[in-house]
């Protein structure tokens, strides 16, 4: 277990692997079998309350490109969570989770693919992790008892624009970039903004 550059709270885990070998898929965006599999997305805002049901591949060939930075959150739709676990189930059935949990409790896991520049701007939930498949992802984290700056309706490109580069050291948030094969945990109702580098795959576990 390594530590990313988020002390005394998140840490990443170098070297997660899954069933077959490390990383265990070789990834492409144009698996024919999952074309006609409807997908659901979610508008890339702080609450996410929009839902569209679209097949997989129209995502793909029409959704799945860099953002753009003057989009507002409720017009960015954005593939993760919401996932229909019969269909999808072939990939569940691969994934290792991480080998830690909650005792009496479940964890609920969520499957996503988006293009770069997208993300989730400040939000919170209980604690979980965060493992890239394929890509790169960027984390921006504050404690719970330090509400960041931002506005719920501006994506995380934009947030990373226009109000990052005014904020003192003081107000910065502790940030992680996370790569393929490596995990982030988030602790139990810290705020974070996530940033997908590349077209990224990745997958989250919550907890409890």
């Amino acid at each position: 277990r390594s530590r990313a550059a988020c002390p005394g709270g998140p840490w990443r885990k170098a070297g997660h692997t899954l069933r077959g070998g490390p990383l265990g898929w070789t990834w492409t965006l144009s698996p024919p079998v999952l074309w006609d599999r409807m997908v659901r997305l979610s508008t890339a805002n702080t609450y996410s309350y929009q839902k569209v049901d679209l097949p997989f591949q129209e995502y793909v060939e029409q959704l799945l490109h860099p953002q753009d930075p003057t989009s507002l959150g409720n017009d960015t739709l954005y593939f993760f969570g919401d996932n229909n676990f019969t269909e999808w189930a072939s990939l569940f059935r691969h994934y290792s989770p991480p080998p830690f949990g909650l005792p009496g409790t479940a964890p609920a896991y969520s499957f996503g693919i988006a293009g770069a520049g997208s993300g989730v701007p400040f939000h919170w939930h209980g604690p979980g992790y965060s493992e890239v498949i394929y890509g790169r992802k960027r984390w921006f984290l504050y404690p719970p008892e330090k509400t960041p700056e931002f506005h719920p309706n501006k994506t995380t490109l934009a947030w990373l624009r226009d109000t990052y580069p005014a904020l003192p050291p003081s107000a910065r948030p502790l940030e992680c970039t996370i790569r393929a094969g490596e995990v982030l945990y988030f602790p139990d109702r810290w705020w974070h903004a996530t940033l997908n580098l590349d077209t990224s795959v990745f997958i989250s576990t919550f907890l409890g």
